[in-house]
This record gives C-alpha cells, sequence and structure tokens, in this order.
C-alpha cells in the first residue's frame, strides 16, 4: 500500500457486548462474524485506562486537535452508569492538554433516563437514537427477543433527549432503510419528532447475502430514497440529512460527509470489550473475522492498526475502489459505496457495491432535482459574476477591518470611519472605486503581510484606503476632505493618477478634496490644484484611457503599484510615443476582433476595464494574476492580430479565474488525469477545463481551436470531479465551440 499513514480520529469504543434488542437486521449478532459470543460482556478497567493511553499517545503522535470516541455495543447503556462515568473520566484526564475530546454514545435508547443524562451533560456526551421511523416500520425489525414492540420506549427516550436541559446532547436520529416501509410515513414520523439530524442507513449486504428487493428493482433503494428526498425538499430541507447533505456535498465538489459514501480514507478504530482493536464494525458482515487485526491495546499502538493492510486498503481513494467504478463519473460522490457493501467470495473487496445500481440512480436523481436551483448565475450571467466578485472584494475589505481591530493604528480608524461615511452618503463612487481590479490586489497583499506578520503591515492599508475614499469623493462623493498619507514623494489616487512632489517632503499626509471637474492637494503647505484629471500637467500624471478609433474605454494602467499581481514584471510609465504606439495597435487589434468575432468582442468590452502592460514578448500571450475582475496583463509590442489573439485569450482566462473565486466548477482531490488534445501527457482536470474554456472562446477566430475544444468537452462529460457549475459550463463551451466550427 501507498501513501502516508492516516491516524485515527474517530474511536469506536464498545462498551459492552451484548444487546437487550434482537433486531433481525443488526451485523453484529445476526450476519457472518460471531465473535462477540466469545468477548466480555462489559469493558474491563484496565482495557479503559490502556485504551485512553493509546489514544492520548496517537493524538500527541499526530498533533491531533481533536479526536472522537463513540460508546458503543451491543447497548452501551447496558455497561451501567457506575461504568460510563469511569470511561468518561479515564478519557477526559488522558486527552486533557492534548486534544479537544468528542465524547458520543449510540444507543437504541431503552434505557436512557435522566440518570445517564445527567452524567452525559456532565461530560458533555452526545447522544444518537437508533429508529427506524412510526411504531409498524420500527417493530419490523427492532423488537425485544419475545416479539414485543421497542416503539414506545424509544420514543420516551428521543422525547426525554429532546427536553430543555438535555437538547445539547441532542446528536438526532439514526434510521435503518427498509423499502418494505413507507417512505413518506417513514420522514414524516422522524421529522415530527424535531431531531437536530437525520441518518439513513443502507441495511448491511454483500454480494453473497444481497439487500432484500421485493420488486425486483435494481434500483429500489435509489427509488425509496429519492422519495424521501423530494418529501424533505418539499418541506423546506428543516432538518439536515447526513446522506443528502453528502450527496449534495459532493456535487459542488466538496467533501463526503459521511463513511457511506465519498472517497475520503477511513480514519476510525475499533476497540472490543476485551481490548481487541479491530476495523470498521460493518465488516462483520461480510464473513467471520473480517474485521480483525491480530492486534489490542496491551501491546500495540494505534499507528500499527493504522499500517494494517485492511485499514490501508480504505485509506487510498480513488485507488482503493475497483477498475469500473474508478471510470464512473459518479464515483466521487458514492465512492463506490461502503466498503462492506463490497465483498464478494473469491473477489474479496475488489467489486463495485451491491447498491451500484441504487447509487448511481441516487446520485444522478437528487443532481437532476437540484442543479436548476443550485447552479450560480455567475456562470452564465456576466452581471451576476461581476455582482458576486464585487460583494467578495467588499468581504475581503471587511475581513481586513476585523483583522486589523485595535491594532491598525488611528489613520486605519480614521480610514474606516471615513469609508462608512462615504458609502452611506453615496455608495456608488465608492462602489467604482472597490470595482478597480487592484483594489483586490492590495486587499490580499495585506492580508497576507498580516498573516506573515511582515514590518509595517499593520500601518500600510490606512495609505491605500484612505487613496481609494478619496479617489471616491473627486468622482462625485460628498464634499469632504480626504488625508492620504503618501511617501517616496508620490500621491498615488487609484484610477485617477500619480501627482509627484518636487518642493515637500518624501514622506507626509496629503489633504485632498473635490473642485468642480478636479481635485485640491494640500501637502505641507503647497497647494496643487488639478483641473482637469485625464490630462497630463505639472507633476500630474493621469491614468491613461485606450478608447479611440472604436476601441473601448479601458484604462491604461502603468502607475498602480498593486499592478504587479501577474506573476510577469511589470513595465513602468510608458513614455507618450510608446504610450501612443500601443494604443493604436490596441485599436487595430479591438477593429480585427468587431469584424471577425463580433460576439466575442463585445463580451471582452463587456468584462474588461483595465489594461496594463507587461514585459512579455508578442508570443507569450495575455496574463491573469492576483486581482478582481477586469484587469489584464498585455505585451507591449506585436501587431494587430496578436493583439487581438492576447485579449480574446486573456478575456476568457480572466473570466475563468473570476468564475473560480466565486464558484468550484470542479473538485481538487487530484486523483484523475484527462487526456488533452493538445498535449501528449494527460492533465488535470483544472487544465483540460481550462484550455477547453479558451478555445472554445477562439472557435471562430484561430483555426483548429473548435475541434480541440469539442474534444476536450467530449472527454470532460465523463470527468467525475466537475460540480454542477461545471457541468453547466462545459455545456456552454460545447454549444460555443460547435457554433465556431
Amino acid at each position: 500500500m501507498t501513501g502516508p499513514l492516516v491516524p485515527f480520529r474517530e474511536i469506536v469504543l464498545k462498551v459492552h457486548s451484548r444487546c437487550d434488542l434482537a433486531c433481525d437486521h443488526c451485523y453484529i449478532y445476526e450476519h457472518a462474524d460471531q465473535s462477540w459470543r466469545t468477548r466480555p460482556k462489559t469493558i474491563s478497567d484496565e482495557a479503559i485506562l490502556q485504551t485512553a493511553r493509546r489514544l492520548a499517545e496517537h493524538a500527541r503522535d499526530h498533533a491531533l486537535p481533536s479526536v472522537s470516541v463513540i460508546l458503543h455495543g451491543g447497548e452501551p447503556l447496558l455497561a451501567g452508569p457506575a461504568r460510563l462515568r469511569r470511561i468518561c473520566e479515564e478519557l477526559t484526564q488522558a486527552l486533557d492538554g492534548v486534544a479537544a475530546l468528542d465524547l458520543r454514545i449510540h444507543t437504541n435508547g431503552l434505557q436512557l433516563s435522566p440518570r445517564y443524562l445527567d452524567l452525559f451533560d456532565e461530560f458533555d456526551v452526545k447522544v444518537g437514537i437508533s429508529l427506524d421511523g412510526d411504531k409498524a416500520a420500527n417493530d419490523r425489525h427492532r423488537r425485544f427477543a419475545d416479539g414485543r414492540s421497542s416503539h414506545p420506549l424509544v420514543i420516551r427516550a428521543v422525547e426525554l433527549l429532546a427536553q430543555d436541559r438535555y437538547r445539547h446532547l441532542n446528536l438526532g436520529l439514526l434510521c435503518t432503510i427498509d423499502v418494505a416501509n413507507d417512505p413518506v410515513a417513514i420522514l414524516d414520523a422522524l421529522m415530527e419528532l424535531d431531531p437536530p439530524r437525520i441518518d439513513f442507513l443502507l441495511p448491511h449486504a454483500t454480494w453473497d447475502e444481497p439487500p432484500p428487493r421485493p420488486d425486483g428493482s435494481p434500483t429500489a433503494y435509489a427509488a425509496w430514497i429519492l422519495t424521501v428526498f423530494d418529501r424533505w425538499d418539499r418541506q423546506g430541507r428543516r432538518v439536515p440529512v447526513r446522506l443528502f447533505e453528502s450527496v449534495l456535498s459532493t456535487l459542488s465538489g466538496g467533501p463526503s460527509l459521511t463513511e457511506s459514501l465519498g472517497l475520503a480514507p477511513t480514519d476510525l478504530v475499533v476497540v472490543e470489550t476485551d481490548g481487541t482493536l479491530e476495523q470498521v464494525d460493518s465488516l462483520k458482515s461480510a464473513y467471520e473475522g473480517a474485521a480483525a487485526t491480530g492486534f489490542d491495546v496491551f501491546t500495540h499502538s494505534f499507528d500499527e492498526v493504522a499500517a494494517h493492510p485492511g485499514v490501508r486498503a480504505r485509506q487510498l481513494g480513488l485507488a482503493g475502489v475497483s477498475e469500473t467504478c474508478r471510470k464512473c463519473p459518479v464515483v466521487r460522490s458514492c465512492g463506490g459505496g461502503l466498503y462492506t457493501h463490497r465483498y464478494r467470495t473469491g473477489t474479496d473487496f475488489d467489486n463495485t457495491s451491491v447498491y451500484c445500481t441504487d447509487l448511481e440512480a441516487l446520485v444522478r436523481g437528487i443532481e437532476l432535482r437540484t442543479s436548476a436551483a443550485s447552479v450560480s448565475a455567475a456562470v452564465a450571467d456576466d452581471a451576476a459574476l461581476g455582482t458576486e466578485q464585487h460583494e467578495l472584494t467588499w468581504l475581503l475589505l471587511a475581513g481586513l477591518n476585523s483583522e486589523l481591530a485595535g491594532r491598525g493604528g488611528e489613520d486605519w480608524d480614521r480610514a474606516w470611519e471615513l469609508t462608512a461615511a462615504v458609502e452611506r452618503a453615496d455608495g456608488g463612487g465608492l462602489d467604482d472605486v472597490m470595482a478597480h481590479p487592484y483594489t483586490r490586489s492590495w486587499l490580499l497583499d495585506a492580508l497576507d503581510a498580516l498573516q506573515e506578520e511582515r514590518p509595517g503591515a499593520t500601518a500600510a492599508p490606512a495609505a491605500r484606503l484612505s487613496a481609494s475614499v478619496a479617489v471616491a469623493v473627486v468622482r462625485g462623493g460628498p464634499d469632504l476632505s480626504v488625508h492620504v498619507p503618501y511617501e517616496n514623494g508620490a500621491l498615488l489616487l487609484p484610477a485617477l493618477g500619480e501627482l509627484r512632489f518636487t518642493d515637500v517632503a518624501e514622506r507626509g499626509t496629503a489633504e485632498v478634496r473635490p473642485v468642480e471637474k478636479g481635485l485640491l492637494v494640500r501637502a505641507g503647505g503647497v497647494e496643487r490644484r488639478i483641473d482637469r484629471l485625464d490630462e497630463p500637467a505639472a507633476d500630474w500624471r493621469p491614468v491613461r484611457r485606450l478608447g479611440r478609433d472604436g476601441a473601448p474605454d479601458l484604462a491604461i494602467d502603468d502607475l498602480d503599484p498593486y499592478r504587479n499581481c501577474f506573476g510577469v514584471p511589470v513595465l513602468p510609465r510608458l513614455g507618450l510615443d510608446e504610450a501612443a504606439d500601443w494604443t493604436r495597435r490596441l485599436a487595430d487589434a479591438w477593429s480585427l476582433l468587431r469584424e471577425r468575432v463580433p460576439q466575442q468582442a463585445v463580451a471582452a468590452a463587456g468584462s474588461l476595464s483595465t489594461l496594463t502592460p507587461l514585459a512579455l514578448s508578442a508570443g507569450d500571450g495575455p496574463a491573469v494574476g492576483r486581482h478582481g475582475l477586469g484587469a489584464l496583463g498585455l505585451p507591449l509590442h506585436g501587431d494587430a492580430r496578436e493583439l487581438a489573439l492576447a485579449l480574446l485569450r486573456g478575456h476568457r482566462r480572466a473570466r475563468l479565474s473570476a468564475l473560480l473565486d466565486v464558484t468550484d466548477l470542479h473538485a481538487g482531490d487530484g486523483w484523475w488525469t484527462h487526456p488533452a488534445p493538445w498535449q501528449e501527457a494527460p492533465v488535470p482536470v483544472s487544465e483540460l477545463l481550462a484550455g477547453a474554456y479558451e478555445r472554445a472562446g477562439l472557435a471562430a477566430f484561430e483555426p483548429g481551436s473548435a475541434e480541440a475544444a469539442l474534444r476536450a468537452v467530449e472527454t470532460l462529460e465523463h470527468a467525475p470531479e466537475l460540480t454542477l457549475d461545471g457541468k453547466r459550463l462545459l455545456a456552454q463551451l460545447g454549444e460555443e465551440a460547435a457554433r465556431g466550427a
């Protein structure tokens, strides 16, 4: 087995090996492994003490911030309050100062009483109760040995746990699925109890002992669960259901939230009542000894168990599922199903799940039901993308203010108060400044500096924020004067220009206020008045604009210090002739785009706001960096066609980068690579999607791009990593490439 050892973060501690119910679907007593018969009924003091020591050792060695211990059985409450108290005390003492301890207990609830719950309240033990629905459903399997119903006692336990004084201990309900029961009645019965969470569990089965299918349908369990999903969705999803949340999470590129689905490595070990260390309990459904490791807490560490081949087999992610599963588009969500459910004599666990058809139908069914409502509007709508990007910038600014709370100094506090005042008076001008792409670069750099504790990190942000507020005021905000710190003899006003000081101190504070269509600056007793912001004047260097010969009105920003965010060296301020020549060639490039690909030209003009010259050669193409929506770094040289191609490519790269800022188009697992039409070596999904997106945008402009994009789209249609948003984008790319073919 390859890959790093995965430490255990969850321990199932068997505190009692017998049960007071005789459930006919129980994997411990009714399935293949009968090892419970030879084990002590109650865990010993020695096993408790040694388990606590081993767990603390494991947590310390792996620097685990927290560990979970689930008290289990049989029926754990049969161990009695005194034994449970001893367990809680030993674990709490051993983990004190080592790792946070999350204690839980899973019970059938029959013995639950205030005596137990007061104990659990003392040690903050969370309680999960097994209940299969209404009385008829629960009595189908969960009865006493003499056939009596357990339902009234379980309901009493659930109601006791729901009381105000114990509600904080309530984990929720665990329900084992039986397709013979009415799914709507089951959900309604569980929801009526108002649990904090519901877990639906597939009954344990293998290919040797498959699950019952009364109607013979290969997707009977999927149909049952999807009926529950529809009811749950119509009711407003008011109670979380772990199974549904897990599928929705993985469809959005997130992790699995349950052991029974997804590709996350197992991090669970079982301690039996005799101190034996075993793999996950459900393996007892496969065959006698399937869960055994040969280890115990008295002579072996948890690390030794974590290195056991059986445990390692469930820590390999994609490599740990069958070849059929590895090729399946829904494998990120189903994960090949629960490991136990893959067992078949002769091939062991190298199979698909015995619920394979159900799991695929379930994932696709939830995707079909949720995709329209779940897909971000930003995927297809530039205006929506702009709004989300703008909100992201404001969130970053709020985050920076939180980071600077109490340590930003008077300059920051004053700038923040002024920002709030200007926003209240006229949010439009400030919104425009916040939408400037290099505002994002500044915010990210400031947050990085704080995290890295760079010198001056707490003082520097005030200057840029003050300058941004000054720009908002000058552009038509309230008639206020804004004090802006400056240094190196230059006052930079983002998106407007730079004022050079030649007769005052190199560093100081300038007062900026609006005057008619310009601005007035006072610094060191000297006053500067700029009447035309778009024209050069003594010591004033404005941000130039493109906006000529039919080209869009874009800023040519070669002043802003935060433009240095592309990973490529920026060029210094262009000379007059150099700037005129570049803008002429850019205007020619736009003319070519309007002629050849008018739709793409309009789209690029609508989403770009700022062009910055970089130290690139003509063949290097455009650059996209750490900035907000709208900026593009371009080579200074190149003819009209080369610059047109750079603008098209840059627009696509910039939009995709902006989209990835606000939504997940694919998961970042890194388990898959895919063939790319434009190179020999396979690439991760991020590169293939980016290449397809760019080439689809070039389809009508550059020969061969449409064909390459269509081939990439065909490959991506089977990629398990794509989220719902990624699939929606892929559909757009297919249509776009087909039009340009």
